[in-house]
């Protein structure tokens, strides 16, 4: 169960309002002393991230940072991982699914993904990340509306049917402003980005993106799938 908030829904729609016209780091900062210690964000380490983590470790450098290890993450992503949160002194909180991933395969057999993708996510992401946030108010993440169709028409706070509220700082940005800010910090990028791989998740659900592609065009390619779960309502 989420903590309780105070939060009616009109309050959400007047705080939406006035989001629409403040910066990342204000809406994170507003996150931050209104909902710690039962705030976290959560992140995939690829570069598209690091804006986020970045901003993270200039306003609230405590903020747990939640990672789901899959078990099936490029080798690249956890060192990309470790060396972010040793150049930035982040606090990360990794998770793990309830099973292994030898426990997986002897109940569904090898290349579920394939099947069914999403019981795949549910196991090894929307589950542990459902585990992770009993007991907390908010939760910060990355996504922005120029991503794709079901997150075009998010608001920068939303709650979710468990209470919890959904923060996105970075809703409004664009992945031209996410270069620009990447950019101006001389912010690292992801060890396979330049090879085509701008959006990163499992290794078996992801290939470099092609010419003319979007950036999240590489994940579950093929198969009509455009999110793992996570930024869905579950209920």
């Amino acid at each position: 169960m989420a903590a309780t908030h105070p939060f009616s829904d009109e309050d959400l729609a007047r705080l939406n309002e006035s989001f629409e016209q403040a910066t990342a780091e204000e809406i994170l900062r507003w996150a931050w002393d209104t909902f710690a210690p039962a705030v976290v964000a959560s992140s995939s380490f690829q570069t598209q991230s690091v804006p986020l983590l970045h901003l993270i470790s200039r306003v609230c450098p405590a903020m747990p940072i939640l990672f789901i290890d899959t078990g099936f993450h490029f080798p690249e992503t956890l060192a990309f991982r470790d060396e972010l949160r040793d150049r930035y002194g982040l606090n990360i909180v990794t998770v793990h699914p309830e099973i292994t991933q030898s426990e997986l395969f002897r109940k569904y057999g090898e290349g579920l993904y394939r099947r069914d993708p999403d019981l795949c996510c549910y196991i090894n992401k929307v589950r542990p990340m459902q585990r992770a946030l009993e007991g907390k108010q908010a939760w910060i993440t990355g996504v922005r509306r120029d991503q794709t169709k079901n997150r075009a028409h998010l608001r920068t706070i939303e709650r979710q049917a468990t209470g919890v509220l959904k923060v996105h700082p970075l809703l409004r940005w664009s992945r031209e402003d996410v270069a620009a800010y990447r950019e101006r910090y001389h912010l690292p990028v992801h060890p396979l980005y330049h090879l085509g791989y701008l959006s990163v998740g499992c290794a078996p659900c992801t290939r470099p993106v092609l010419v003319g592609e979007d950036e999240r065009a590489g994940r579950w390619a093929e198969s009509g799938k455009t999110e793992c779960g996570l930024h869905l309502d579950w209920h």
